[in-house]
């Protein structure tokens, strides 16, 4: 069901366009995966056994680092999906620079708490963990301004707005499924 109502949504894109969606959204589900493995090292024990913990919370902290300088390096692409809106909705290009500047920077505080992990025992488990949370809510808010920035630029587009496109369609090719079921 999902990926039909990602073809939904993606029908009205050109073809560049959905290849642009596409490649974003392999970045941003490795980007969640790496998310989810931190999170899960974050918060499994530590007392006693706090060289594993460092450990752990070092590998997911690192594919985490991978994942989110590969989405820098994929927006700052010219085919990117981003690209693409700041291309073609010249009043969106301040906001596609804000995303990009602040995906940049946090590529960069996550490399950086990365090395601080690895090359300093002094740090403490709850330092760790609160830093690290800290950069992943900043890392979720800049996700949900760069979905909302692709939202608007559909409706700007389309003059939809993509949940109705979504619901809207869905529903209607339901109920004709199921009216034919009934006859």
């Amino acid at each position: 069901m999902q990926t039909y109502l990602r073809e939904l949504v993606t029908s009205a894109f050109s073809a560049a366009q959905r290849d642009a969606l596409a490649i974003r959204q392999s970045d941003q589900d490795r980007t969640v995966e790496a998310l989810h493995q931190l999170d899960a090292a974050l918060v499994a024990a530590a007392a006693g056994r706090e060289s594993v913990w460092r450990r752990n919370v070092a590998d997911a902290l690192e594919a985490l680092a991978q994942a989110v300088t590969g989405e820098a390096l994929a927006q700052a692409l010219p085919d990117s999906l981003l690209s693409d809106l700041a291309r073609t909705q010249p009043r969106l290009r301040n906001r596609v620079r804000g995303v990009r500047r602040d995906v940049a920077r946090l590529a960069e505080q996550i490399a950086h708490a990365l090395r601080t992990l690895r090359d300093d025992d002094e740090v403490g488990i709850a330092e760790t963990r609160m830093h690290v949370g800290g950069l992943i809510a900043a890392l979720q808010l800049t996700r949900g301004r760069e979905s909302d920035l692709i939202y608007e630029a559909y409706f700007d587009a389309f003059n939809r707005d993509v949940e109705d496109e979504l619901w809207g369609r869905a529903r209607s090719s339901v109920t004709t499924a199921e009216n034919h079921n009934d006859t």
